[in-house]
């Protein structure tokens, strides 16, 4: 009887590769969804912007943020960055502390995912372009 060799891999050497691609996976995970949520804040600091330009476009019709010309309350429309991605599924874009010569457009971070967000939350933007961040990231890190 040939002494014949068996092909194939032996138990310890698939438990290395098993912990290898363990060890990998555990490093690349969280820089992925570190990404993620740099690009959904992104996303919603673009609308925030958008938001913001029509609000100087609208002041430089009317000169006043919350009423037009003829002394109607202002209705802010659906801006396309809200009709045009999931941002509505991830960000909560509002105006508010309207008043003729002052606003404010807030950010605010909705489910599981971005609550976790704990670097930037909610950011806002003011009339003279004043930026926050209520997280420990600060303006640097956030804007």
């Amino acid at each position: 009887m040939k002494n014949q060799k068996l092909a194939g891999f032996t138990l310890i050497e698939l438990m290395v590769t098993v912990a290898i691609i363990g060890v990998l996976a555990a490093i690349a995970y969280p820089s992925y969804m570190a990404h993620v949520l740099k690009s959904y804040r992104a996303t919603a600091k673009a609308c925030m912007l958008e938001h913001v330009s029509y609000m100087e476009r609208f002041y430089a019709t009317n000169f006043a943020y919350n009423k037009t010309s003829a002394g109607t309350a202002i209705s802010i429309p659906a801006l396309n960055c809200k009709t045009d991605s999931k941002l509505n599924t991830r960000y909560t874009i509002t105006v508010d502390t309207l008043a003729s010569k002052t606003f404010r457009v807030v950010a605010t971070p909705i489910g599981v995912q971005l609550a976790k967000d704990t670097e930037c939350g909610t950011l806002t933007v003011n009339q003279t372009g004043q930026r926050t961040a209520s997280g420990s990231g600060g303006l640097n890190a956030c804007w």
